[in-house]
């Protein structure tokens, strides 16, 4: 059903326009004396002109104002994209190159009144200008079609502006950035660290020297034992610092210590 209504709007369209160029050819009008008028406008468009940003939905406003004694019905609003002006009788200048969104309306509009009918439609092309033709699909009272043209100018098909905050350009910095931070780091391994002289580093020996000075306790005085020897004094670190077992008793006691006067001379034993 969708194909054939298609259908039935395209050769519709088709039928305007043929009877369009006969009528400036001629003079005379071939369509019916419908007093019926469409008016086209687009909420968003620019002072600039009418821009069609590709990816996101256009909309237009179709006005149709109904001066007929008798009631008619939108059936259906559509539209296409053209190169240039497709009236034009030049072979080259009716090339088609989009058609558009097909919608249906079914909309009855009594006599006197009018009434506001609301086209989107989307757009995926190239930026470029084309003519933009959209055409409304009536029926009156008597069950007859007809075609009338809403709009028929030249629109511009533009991208839409791109953002810093976009998910995908952010996505496409940070993939960049790793990919020059990953560049840089194997050049300056390759090739710039072995420009400058490394520093040495102790080997385990030192490094074992290092953890038994941090790590050495502090020892207490009253712990320490001084050992008389040839060599002098020594100091040891307690009691338990060497086994008793094995050195003989007689070791073990402490000489007492003679107390020599200075100044005073030996007796000689002879008297």
């Amino acid at each position: 059903m969708g194909f054939l209504r298609f259908l039935t709007f395209a050769l519709l369209a088709l039928r305007t326009v043929a009877e369009d160029a006969v009528e400036e050819e001629t003079g005379k009008p071939q369509s019916p004396n419908l007093a019926v008028k469409v008016s086209t406008s687009f909420p968003s468009s620019e002072i600039f002109g009418i821009k069609l940003v590709n990816g996101q939905a256009t909309q237009a406003v179709l006005s149709v104002a109904n001066e007929e004694p008798e009631p008619v019905t939108v059936v259906f609003v559509g539209g296409s994209l053209w190169t240039s002006d497709f009236t034009s009788p030049s072979p080259q200048g009716s090339r088609i190159v989009r058609n558009l969104t097909t919608t249906r309306y079914d909309i009855e509009i009594p006599a006197g009144q009018s009434e506001s009918i609301q086209y989107k439609f989307a757009t995926e092309l190239q930026p470029q200008e084309l003519k933009l033709n959209l055409a409304v699909v009536l029926k009156t009272s008597e069950g007859t079609p007809i075609t009338l043209q809403a709009f028929n100018e030249t629109v511009a098909i533009v991208e839409p502006d791109t953002s810093i905050f976009d998910p995908q350009i952010i996505f496409l910095y940070l993939f960049l950035a790793g990919v020059f931070g990953g560049t840089c780091y194997f050049i300056y391994s390759t090739w710039i660290s072995t420009l400058f002289p490394q520093k040495r580093r102790g080997g385990k020996d030192a490094s074992r020297a290092r953890k038994s000075t941090s790590g050495s306790k502090s020892v207490d005085p009253s712990d320490q034992v001084s050992v008389v020897g040839a060599d002098g004094p020594a100091v040891t670190s307690g009691a338990k610092a060497y086994d008793e077992s094995w050195i003989p008793a007689g070791h073990l006691q402490r000489p007492d210590a003679r107390r020599v006067k200075s100044g005073s001379r030996p007796k000689s034993r002879n008297g």
